[in-house]
C-alpha cells in the first residue's frame, strides 16, 4: 500500500462516493493520531494537537494552513492556547474521502 503522505489531494465533484468501511479501516493505521466523529451525520476526522503556548500553536496552524492551500484541501482549524484541533472532511460528497486520509497522514507528517 502507499503511504498516505506521498499522494497528493485530487478535486473531488459531487457525486463521487465516499469511502466505504472497508477503505477506511484499511487507511485508519496510517494516521493512528485521528479519531473517526459524527457531525451531524457527517463523519470527519478529528485530532487535537497540544502545544507549550500559543505561540507554538499558532506556527503549527499557519502550517497546516500552507499545506491546505498546497493540496487544495481545507480543514477546519481550532487554535487556542496549547492546542489545536484539526477536523477534516469532503465537504462536496459530505462524507470521508482519501483526500481526508492525505490531509491528516501530512498534517502529522509537520511535527517532524
Amino acid at each position: 500500500m502507499t503511504k498516505l503522505t506521498e499522494l497528493k489531494c485530487v478535486p473531488v465533484r459531487s457525486g463521487d462516493p465516499s469511502l466505504t468501511q472497508t477503505e477506511i479501516s484499511e487507511l485508519q493505521p496510517q494516521i493512528p493520531n485521528w479519531k473517526i466523529i459524527d457531525v451531524n451525520g457527517i463523519p470527519h476526522l478529528e485530532a487535537v494537537f497540544k502545544f507549550k503556548n500559543f505561540v507554538a500553536a499558532l506556527e503549527f496552524t499557519n502550517k497546516v494552513g500552507a499545506l491546505a492551500e498546497e493540496e487544495d484541501h481545507h480543514p477546519l482549524i481550532i487554535t487556542e492556547w496549547g492546542r489545536v484541533t484539526i477536523q477534516l472532511w469532503t465537504h462536496v460528497i459530505k462524507g470521508l474521502h482519501r483526500n481526508d486520509f492525505i490531509m491528516a497522514a501530512k498534517t502529522d507528517q509537520l511535527l517532524n
